[in-house]
C-alpha cells in the first residue's frame, strides 16, 4: 500500500498513474472540490481517497503502508496566507515524518527549487545545515519547504530517528498534463500554448537584469514523465536516502521554449515582449539550473527528455486532443 499526499494533483496524478499501471494498490490524500479536478484521477482511480482533515484518524488506524509520497502542499508562489502554508507546508509534513518513524515506512516529500530564492547561494542541493542555512527563498512557499528541509537537516546533523527510507525531492520548473486545475500556477509551457491557439503571440517578459537580452530569462525545465522516473526510481532502491534536486541539469532560455511552442503547434515563431508586473520585480528567478551530481551518484541513471521533445508530447499528445489527461 502506498500513500499519496497531493495524489490528485499534478505531480501526484501522474505519480498515481504510474504506480496504478504498475499493480500497487494506492491511497490519495487531497480535495477533488467541485470542478474538474478528479479527472486527474479518472482513468486510474486511487484504492481510497481520503480527504485532507480525515487523515489523523486513518493514520490512527495504522494502515498497513509500505511508501509516503508526501506531494501536498501550497504552492502557490504568490500564498500569502503564512498560518495556512507553515500547517500545510511544515507541520503536516512533520506529523508524517514522525508517524513514518514510528511505523517504519519509507518517506518521500517534497521540496522545491524555490528554497534557492535568487540563486545567489547556487544551486547545490547539499543537504547539510550549513549549506542549507546560507539559502534565502524570496517567497513564503519557498521559505516553508526551506523550513522543513531545514527540520529534515538537523534531525540527520544531530543523529536522531529518521524513516527506514527518505527522500527530499528539489523540483525545478516541472511542465506536462495534468496541471489543469492550478490557475495562475500552471506552467508556462500551458500558458504560452494557450496565447497561441487564442491566436495572438507568444509573450514574454521583458528582462529586468541588466545587461541580459529579453528572452533570455533562463529556467530548468523538466517533464513531468522524468519526474514521475525519479520517485519510481526511489521507490525501487529503498536504500537511496538524501536532498535531491529533480531537473534535467541544463537550463534553457524562455525564449527557446516560446519556439518549442510554436513548433510543436505547427505555428509560426510568433513572440512579443511585454513589460514585466511590479509585483514579480525582485522575486523573478532570471536563472536556474539543477546540479544533477548527487542524485547521479546514488545511482539514478535515467536520461532526461530534451525540452523540444516533451513540449511536442505535452502539445501533441495531449493539448491538442479533446482528451488532454493522463
Amino acid at each position: 500500500m502506498i500513500l499519496v499526499t497531493g495524489g490528485a494533483g499534478f505531480i501526484g496524478s501522474n505519480l498515481q498513474a504510474a504506480l496504478a499501471a504498475r499493480g500497487h494498490e494506492t491511497m490519495v490524500v487531497d480535495w477533488l472540490g467541485q470542478g474538474e479536478k478528479w479527472r486527474n484521477l479518472g482513468k486510474h482511480p486511487p484504492s481510497r481517497l481520503i480527504p485532507p482533515p480525515e487523515l489523523d484518524a486513518y493514520l490512527d488506524t495504522r494502515p498497513p503502508v509500505e511508501m509516503v509520497f508526501h506531494l501536498g502542499a501550497i504552492s502557490e508562489t504568490t500564498a500569502r496566507d503564512g498560518d495556512l502554508a507553515w500547517a500545510t507546508n511544515v507541520e503536516l509534513s512533520r506529523n508524517l515524518w514522525h508517524w513514518c518513524v514510528a511505523r517504519e515506512v519509507r518517506f518521500v516529500y517534497a521540496s522545491s527549487a524555490a528554497t534557492y530564492g535568487n540563486g545567489a547561494a547556487g544551486f547545490d542541493d547539499d543537504g547539510s545545515l550549513p549549506a542549507l542555512q546560507k539559502l534565502r527563498p524570496l517567497n513564503l512557499y519557498g521559505w516553508t519547504k526551506h523550513a522543513f528541509d531545514l527540520r529534515v537537516a538537523r534531525a540527520v546533523a544531530m543523529g536522531g530517528d529518521t524513516p527506514p527510507q527518505w527522500a527530499g525531492l528539489k523540483f525545478f520548473n516541472v511542465y506536462g498534463p495534468n496541471e489543469y486545475h492550478k490557475g495562475s500556477m500552471i506552467s508556462v509551457v500551458k500558458v504560452k500554448h494557450d496565447e497561441l491557439a487564442a491566436g495572438g503571440p507568444v509573450k514574454l517578459f521583458c528582462s529586468d537584469v541588466p545587461g541580459l537580452p529579453d528572452g533570455e530569462q533562463k529556467r530548468d525545465f523538466i517533464w513531468i514523465g522524468d519526474v514521475v522516473d525519479v520517485m519510481l526510481w526511489l521507490l525501487d532502491k529503498p536504500g537511496v536516502s538524501g536532498l535531491f534536486n529533480v531537473g534535467t541539469g541544463q537550463a534553457r532560455s524562455y525564449l527557446d521554449l516560446a519556439h518549442a511552442v510554436c513548433d510543436a503547434a505547427g505555428r509560426e515563431r510568433n513572440v512579443a515582449f511585454i513589460d514585466m508586473p511590479e509585483k514579480l520585480r525582485g522575486q523573478y528567478q532570471s536563472f536556474t539550473q539543477a546540479p544533477m551530481d548527487r542524485l547521479r551518484a546514488a545511482g539514478y541513471a535515467g536520461q532526461f527528455t530534451p525540452l523540444e521533445e516533451g513540449i511536442r508530447r505535452y502539445v501533441q499528445d495531449h493539448l491538442a486532443r479533446d482528451d488532454r489527461y493522463v
